[in-house]
């Protein structure tokens, strides 16, 4: 099985909230005690987290299911059910969630950037929240909502400070094995490698080195740019990339030019990404120790190499070093004034919202949904609208005072006003969650003409409601 997964599979289940209890207050010397049933307690979410210490997707590959815990139940003397646990489940950093076979949602670029991947349900209310003047002994409750469930296709591009970009066979491996800890699968034929690689690059003295990752990515092809040879799988790992080192090979078996290479890797880098062609990048000759003729002469390279023998090597880990330093010094001037959302759990906030030795953090939710009113035939409407579901899917619908205080709760949350404006008439079947009702607004309250003052109309219709 291989160890490195860059596409996969999430199914995120958040955990349901407990129902609110039922209960009255029944003791000995206390008369009239009221209710006092408790609230269930709330879902647990389930979070992803970009953590550097993954480095690939394999954990979802066999086992996609992900769920947080459950809340508990309120019970009498107005006791909470305790909240359910939440998830938190690590994602490697560069992680991209979309949609099952739709677009982004979110890209978790950065270590610690977290996502709300499945929200906890909401716990019910006990009777005791119910209690009101004109309703002294309330014997309803609500139940606890379910968690919200998905599926999130899951797709890594690799943060990598530099890119090994070359045709197959052109020596990418080998450099790596060379410049790094990285053991990659090396041979003497074409596509040897079909999975990224990292390695990580250290140069200087200790204490004064600079520590950079350097990421193998499979050999391209003509129409890499169009999916030919895989080619959107391994492109996508080069996005991230601070630079490009374009490998040429010099010494080719199917006696491609070093030049006609550079213009086939830029040609495809440029239609996937126009802006990778704008990345700092070094153009390396491979190979030098078998080199065909004077193939370095016909071409303008930054470096010759040959990681065999050695030529070059330090010299081309030097510059690329270089560029990695001043890559992240820019990018540090960039971010400097960015505030993030996610405070660390201690609360040691840097300036401007930055966090100390880890840079800025964001914490990603989903957009806020409000009430809105679809036609979804010629005298029908549905109400859609978290709350609004909210309000009917958390009430026993077979208690008249639970449907009551339901349509209560519609009402002060704009039901009627989200209708009228939508266009609904008097008489409009409606749905919202599991009830449906018939609808009937007030009659219009009448424009003044000039100096008059304002009349009302003829009294107001009632509202009726059925499940």
């Amino acid at each position: 099985m291989s160890g490195f997964v860059d596409e996969a599979q999430l199914h995120a289940r958040a955990g349901d909230g407990g129902a609110g209890s039922v209960s009255f207050r029944r003791e000995a010397h206390v008369a009239r005690g009221g209710p006092d049933g408790g609230d269930g307690g709330r879902g647990g979410d389930v979070w992803l987290v970009a953590d550097p210490n993954e480095a690939s997707l394999l954990g979802f590959k066999d086992h996609p299911f992900r769920r947080a815990g459950d809340g508990a139940h309120g019970s009498g003397k107005r006791r909470h059910g305790h909240r359910g646990a939440d998830l938190v489940v690590p994602v490697p950093v560069g992680t991209v969630v979309r949609e099952r076979g739709g677009g982004v949602l979110c890209d978790l670029s950065f270590p610690r950037d977290r996502w709300l991947a499945a929200e906890g349900g909401q716990g019910g209310r006990g009777n005791a929240r119910f209690l009101a003047n004109a309703r002294r002994a309330p014997a309803f409750s609500e139940q606890g909502e379910h968690g919200e469930e998905r599926w999130l296709d899951l797709e890594l591009k690799l943060t990598a400070d530099v890119a090994l970009v070359g045709f197959p066979n052109a020596g990418k491996s080998t450099l790596i094995s060379v410049i790094s800890a990285a053991r990659p699968k090396i041979a003497d034929y074409p596509f040897t490698t079909l999975q990224p690689h990292l390695g990580v690059v250290r140069v200087g003295a200790p204490g004064d080195d600079t520590e950079f990752v350097v990421a193998d990515i499979p050999g391209l092809v003509e129409g890499a740019a169009e999916g030919r040879g895989l080619g959107h799988r391994f492109l996508r790992h080069v996005e991230r990339a601070r630079a490009l080192v374009l490998l040429v090979d010099l010494a080719s078996a199917t006696g491609v030019t070093p030049g006609a290479q550079v213009a086939v890797l830029l040609g495809e880098l440029g239609r996937y990404e126009p802006r990778l062609l704008e990345r700092p990048r070094l153009v390396v000759g491979s190979k030098a120790d078998v080199e065909h003729g004077e193939a370095r002469t016909r071409t303008p390279l930054d470096l010759v190499i040959s990681a065999v023998t050695g030529e070059g090597v330090p010299d081309l880990v030097r510059r690329m070093a270089s560029i990695v330093v001043e890559s992240k010094a820019a990018q540090s001037i960039a971010r400097a004034g960015s505030v993030r959302e996610l405070a660390p759990e201690d609360g040691s906030f840097g300036p401007e919202g930055v966090v100390p030795g880890l840079g800025a953090l964001v914490e990603h939710h989903p957009a806020p949904e409000g009430l809105v009113a679809e036609r979804t035939g010629p005298r029908a409407w549905r109400i859609a609208g978290r709350e609004a579901e909210r309000a009917v899917n958390l009430s026993d619908l077979t208690d008249d005072e639970a449907l009551a205080e339901a349509v209560r709760r519609l009402r002060r949350l704009g039901t009627d006003r989200a209708l009228s404006r939508a266009g609904a008439r008097d008489g409009d079947e409606v749905r919202v969650g599991t009830l449906s009702f018939t609808w009937f607004r007030d009659q219009p309250v009448e424009r003044p003409e000039p100096g008059e003052g304002l009349r009302t109309g003829e009294g107001r219709r009632r509202r009726g409601a059925r499940r």
